[in-house]
């Protein structure tokens, strides 16, 4: 296992860090198809390295002062109370209808990036907005993640852009929310029972960490923000038809 899953999340990583995201929709499937348990091993593992890979990236971020630190605070925060609220909630609204909506948001958002379109008038202006935006864009995304057990990266850009944020700003800040949101929904798995399988886990996390610097870096250096929104675009198309065929259709 560890000769495919080093190489791999080593690409994932490099390649997501540079979108503020951290992966867990492709670890924790890929890891599930080698063989590991679902629940006790495949989605643990899955939502460390997706904090490894959004805190090593945000470390980057935030040395090249790319973090909207005034929004990323409040939603990270948020974001840390209402995702465990999400996976403990039993609601009569069925998954697929939410998972249906945030796909149909997230690829109406990759068009809007790929064309180059944001908010004319910026939300986050002035701090009572940022302070709006934070708290319930964090509380509803958060509730929404815990929910159907995303981190919520691929939500958060789109709204951070749409909002009025430059796409390289709103990548590095969405990687530091999705360190706390992750960090939550990660300790919220440990506490219920993981079985580690400890050299995959050591190394598959260095993989990722090797690959968020790269990826962080060559971002912050390399990229200009039509780039990064481009990529970030394509990714997300496929994200949506991904949520779409596999957890509404139910292909696989």
């Amino acid at each position: 296992m560890e000769y495919v899953v080093v190489p791999l999340f080593f690409c994932i990583a490099f390649v997501f860090s540079m979108l503020g995201m951290g992966g867990s929709q492709l670890y924790i499937p890929i890891l599930f198809w080698l063989g590991m348990d679902f629940k006790t091993q495949a989605i643990p593992l899955g939502m460390l390295l997706n904090v490894v890979n959004t805190s090593s990236a945000s470390v980057t971020y935030a040395r090249n002062r790319l973090i909207n630190w005034r929004v990323a605070i409040p939603l990270g925060l948020t974001m840390i109370v209402f995702a465990p609220l999400g996976a403990l909630v039993n609601t009569t609204l069925p998954v697929e209808v939410l998972i249906l909506f945030f796909a149909l948001f997230t690829a109406i958002a990759a068009l809007l990036m790929l064309r180059g379109r944001k908010s004319k008038e910026s939300m986050v202006g002035t701090p009572r907005r940022r302070m709006i935006l934070g708290l319930s864009g964090g509380s509803v995304l958060g509730f929404v993640a815990g929910l159907v057990g995303r981190g919520g990266g691929s939500f958060v850009v789109p709204l951070l852009y749409l909002a009025g944020i430059e796409a390289k700003a709103a990548a590095a800040t969405s990687a530091l929310v999705v360190t706390c949101s992750g960090l939550s929904s990660f300790t919220s798995h440990v506490l219920m029972k993981a079985e580690p399988v400890w050299d995959v886990w050591v190394l598959s996390a260095i993989a990722v960490l090797a690959g968020s610097q790269l990826g962080s870096r060559f971002m912050a250096s390399r990229l200009n923000p039509g780039q990064v929104r481009k990529v970030f675009g394509i990714v997300l198309l496929g994200i949506s038809a991904t949520l779409v065929l596999k957890d509404v259709i139910g292909l696989w």
